[in-house]
């Protein structure tokens, strides 16, 4: 079966790129906001400004802990059955680990995410077939900040089979977050064995490591976890307008960030996080889904390849509200366009416009665009079988084709069947079960899903044990 690989730029483009990143790295350097972490670079190599917390990195220590990184890893659910592969040439969708706002599905207004909202989302993200790590999406107010991740960390572990993620906040929640799954993993030589979270670290554009950032990074690698950096330049913003100039410079903080990482441990696998922007002229804000953010998505796909690791781009989000047309043009060129470039796992599913807000029924919309853009992905075979002559001569001019047996045998496999989010109805037919619209019938769905869907149960033993480490965060934390 032959595979498509969508490619914008040619090896001396790419060459370019590269050698402009080393030249940044080596002349700008990178502000690290973390003292430790200045002094592993100074002993590495790096020329180091300690009174402006500045890093230049020589090209041999950058190609040096490239070369040493980890380039494939597999993330693991609770029970170990369900994965999410990273660099093995899967598709991996997430949810997003969450926002400060919620889309009221029945009022379709903002307001602030409550704890039934996570629990909601946990449970239909459990239960849709192309999510394959379940993110918090919600991030409930009625918990304190202090210890929040780690409660929301609890309830996804309690809530699902599959990986898990919500955004750390810090290094001294990280040990608690970490304390769980090594409680679900059976201890750490086991989640060293077997990871089941990854550190993200978002280098704050133009190049800088934030502190709390690399505090999370340290505990999570040291722990034996992979890593995944995700840089969010915005072109004529935070990085250059030319779209050239944000891709090296974005590449130069997503293998500043490879560099801490094998200096921490070496040898750590890690996913390479294109994730760049354009800031909207007109509004000031960053964008989304603009034919800019494919063409860089396709760009750092190939930039990550250059370098070996597997890929996550922000593609198949939109800066529209609704499920509208907007949204399926920004939502579906993009997403179509990274993953025939090979990308591996994609903008974080389940958010409303450009970060206003978690929503259920984009969540299922998105798990709907996943498989769609599967189907793409897989093409089809020419074969004697496929080619079907015998079949084609056996029917004739006139004829059809629907009793014949090699019908019956190849329609599944050839013909993606969509799901209840779509319709193919006729006119009538449409009308007659309510004309609704895609988002209308996203939300039926949700809702029927909620109402039937049941998470496979934790062990109570297990969920005590668990509830136990968020106490003892609680009391810490919010003292």
């Amino acid at each position: 079966m032959p595979t498509i690989r969508l490619q914008f730029l040619s090896q001396q483009d790419i060459q370019a790129i590269h050698d402009a990143t080393l030249s940044i790295l080596q002349n700008t350097g990178i502000m690290v906001h973390h003292e430790e972490v200045l002094r592993l670079l100074a002993e590495a190599g790096a020329e180091v400004d300690r009174t402006r917390g500045i890093a230049r990195l020589p090209e041999r220590l950058v190609m040096e802990c490239v070369a040493q990184a980890g380039k494939q890893y597999i993330l693991y659910g609770r029970d170990g059955r369900c994965t999410a592969r990273f660099g093995h040439g899967d598709l991996v969708l997430m949810s997003t680990p969450g926002q400060y706002a919620w889309i009221d599905s029945e009022t379709g207004q903002r307001r602030p995410p409550t704890v039934q909202d996570l629990h909601d989302a946990i449970r239909l993200g459990d239960a849709l077939p192309h999510v394959t790590i379940v993110g918090a999406m919600a991030v409930p107010a009625e918990v304190p900040v202090a210890y929040r991740d780690v409660f929301l960390t609890a309830e996804l572990v309690k809530g699902t089979t599959k990986p898990t993620r919500c955004w750390v906040a810090n290094g001294r929640t990280a040990r608690y977050i970490l304390e769980i799954y090594r409680t679900v993993a059976g201890g750490d030589a086991a989640l060293r064995a077997r990871p089941m979270v990854e550190a993200f670290l978002e280098p704050i554009s133009p190049l800088q490591l934030p502190h709390d950032g690399l505090d999370v990074l340290m505990e999570f690698v040291r722990a034996g976890q992979p890593a995944s950096f995700g840089p969010m330049a915005m072109a004529s913003g935070t990085a250059p307008a030319t779209l050239a100039g944000t891709l090296a410079q974005e590449n130069a903080e997503v293998l500043a960030g490879i560099v801490v990482t094998q200096l921490l441990a070496p040898g750590t696998p890690v996913t390479y996080g294109g994730i760049p922007h354009i800031m909207d002229p007109a509004t000031s804000i960053c964008s989304f889904g603009s034919p800019e953010q494919a063409l860089m998505a396709v760009a750092m796909t190939q930039i990550a390849h250059f370098y070996g690791f597997p890929v996550y781009i922000n593609v198949g989000i939109t800066d529209a509200k609704l499920p509208d047309a907007q949204a399926g043009i920004e939502k579906g060129a993009t997403m179509v366009l990274g993953a025939l470039a090979g990308a591996d796992t994609f903008g974080h599913a389940g958010i409303c416009g450009t970060d206003h807000g978690a929503s259920l029924p984009w969540l299922l919309i998105d798990n709907e665009l996943m498989a769609y853009v599967k189907r793409i992905v897989r093409g089809f075979e020419i074969t004697p079988e496929t080619l079907a002559t015998d079949v084609v001569h056996t029917v004739g001019p006139g004829g059809n084709f629907l009793a014949e047996m090699h019908t019956i045998q190849h329609f599944r496999q050839e013909i993606w069947l969509p799901g209840p989010a779509w319709t193919r109805q006729t006119w009538d037919g449409w009308e007659s079960e309510g004309r609704t619209s895609m988002g209308e019938r996203a939300w039926m769905e949700v809702k029927r899903i909620l109402a039937t869907h049941q998470s496979e149960p934790i062990d109570e033993a297990l969920a005590r044990e668990i509830d136990h480490i968020v106490e003892c965060a609680r009391r810490e934390l919010t003292s």
